[in-house]
């Protein structure tokens, strides 16, 4: 793997995560203010966070792999 390969699967894991983690801050946010008068979209809300963090956890061993590979 090139540097330029390794520096953009870097930054893909990156923006991976950050999509993650807004979309279980939009949980959070849902389940805090709005579940009584929301509740209905909360099981959509956590099926696109658990697929978000699945497109990350797979970016991430692909990285951590990559690292690996470098490092011996």
């Amino acid at each position: 793997m090139t540097d330029d390969e390794f520096k953009a699967l870097q930054k893909t894991v990156r923006k991976k995560k950050r999509i993650a983690t807004e979309l279980a801050s939009e949980v959070h946010d849902l389940v805090e203010d709005r579940l009584w008068t929301d509740y209905e979209s909360l099981l959509e809300i956590s099926e696109k966070t658990v697929a978000a963090c699945m497109a990350w956890a797979e970016e991430n061993a692909r990285l951590s792999e990559a690292q690996a590979i470098s490092t011996t």
